[in-house]
């Protein structure tokens, strides 16, 4: 809590990050502190300790967020829907004991579609979940088999309906770029998602990350124009089904936008609990990153001891341009100078000359006092992003 050099005039909205890392198996382009569950393990008696774990874990943060509402919780892995619906309903209760939840607070679990965690979603409802996010990547059994899922095409559709009848609001996974696909193959999948009707709609390019079996043993994708090609039709085809891309990656309809993710592309601060979750909080003259063990061994016995955190950096001020640009510039609806202020308690000057260069290549315009992406600007946002990052 010692005295740092920024002066934020208020401290931005907090969320808080829960990470639950098992799943049935790792996908070969995962590069997610996830954890496949080791056969013969006692999936009832980890999950109740881990959950013990992740309560320890908050309350020993509680003096660093003491009294912040919460405005939304995301339980993200590995595959949070393995967990029983049971020791979900225990996490939740126990959140809302320690911490004080927004009225409206979204409270989101990601899900797999497999037949096993389908018949979960009505429960999930029931203990607390009011957002479930179903990586479905795709609808069709060959690229699903080229990207190592689990699931089937039918189990899918099955998930997705049912996610429908037990939540109002759920988020559907897609990718595209898969290996071998074709521009009439992503047309298909994104017709058939579409088909039903959700409310949101994430679709990412799948990229070779360091450190998967996709970078040891890379896949043969699709060239980069047919990929430019994919996303003209996702843009073309969400917008005819009154989906509004808010995001690079992200469609809604109104009302649906994602509240946690919002929080992080506004530059806002939240907690990260579990084994290597990551988090950002804001205090009146300095602004702190976090990370805690990633092994979910090492981090269950460390948290239950009241160490679970392994870093802690507060964030220097010649970073703070990049840090929040790396999230605002993500967001279709830009933003201003008077938040980048508040948020970070940098002066406007900090970012004067990246900003004219941007504008100049035509990457961003200025619109009285916000500055948005224009649509080239989103094709090449790592490039504008770059600009902002600290001489040297």
């Amino acid at each position: 809590m010692r005295a740092g050099t920024l002066h934020l005039p208020a401290l931005p909205p907090l969320s808080l990050y829960v990470h639950l890392p098992w799943c049935l198996k790792k996908c070969p382009y995962c590069d997610f502190n996830s954890h496949e569950r080791r056969a013969g393990t006692d999936a009832t008696a980890q999950q109740a300790l881990y959950v013990d774990a992740l309560l320890a874990d908050l309350e020993a943060s509680l003096p660093l967020v003491w009294g912040r509402p919460v405005h939304s919780v995301f339980m993200g892995g590995g595959t949070p829907s393995l967990f029983e619906p049971e020791a979900i309903d225990r996490l939740i209760s126990g959140v809302r004991a320690r911490v004080p939840l927004a009225p409206d607070c979204e409270i989101t679990l990601e899900a797999n579609p497999g037949t096993f965690e389908r018949e979960r979603f009505a429960a999930f409802r029931a203990a607390g979940v009011t957002r479930l996010s179903i990586g479905v990547q795709s609808f069709n059994d060959r690229f699903l088999h080229a990207i190592g899922r689990v699931h089937d095409g039918a189990q899918a559709r099955a998930a997705v309906a049912e996610a429908a009848r037990s939540f109002d609001t759920f988020n559907l996974d897609l990718m595209y770029a898969l290996p071998g696909q074709t521009l009439s193959d992503l047309v298909q999948d994104l017709r058939t998602a579409l088909a039903f009707e959700p409310p949101h709609l994430s679709v990412y390019h799948l990229t070779i990350e360091p450190n998967t079996v996709f970078a040891k043993f890379p896949p043969q994708v699709p060239e980069d124009d047919v990929a430019w090609d994919m996303l003209d039709q996702i843009t073309a085809l969400t917008a005819s089904a009154q989906l509004a891309r808010y995001e690079v990656s992200a469609y809604a309809r109104a009302g649906h936008r994602c509240v946690h993710n919002l929080n992080y592309w506004r530059f806002g601060d939240y907690l990260g609990i579990g084994a290597g979750a990551h988090g950002k909080l804001s205090f009146a003259h300095r602004i702190v990153r976090q990370q805690r063990h990633r092994q979910p061994e090492v981090y269950m016995s460390k948290a239950l001891t009241g160490q679970a955190v392994a870093q802690a950096h507060e964030v220097a001020r010649r970073d703070l341009p990049f840090e929040y640009m790396l999230n605002a510039l993500r967001l279709k609806e830009g933003f201003t100078l008077a938040h980048y202020m508040e948020v970070t308690g940098m002066p406007p000057s900090s970012l004067q000359a990246p900003l004219q260069q941007a504008e100049q290549s035509g990457w961003l315009v200025q619109d009285g006092t916000t500055w948005r992406p224009t649509t080239r600007g989103f094709d090449f946002l790592s490039d504008v992003q770059t600009l902002f990052l600290p001489p040297g």
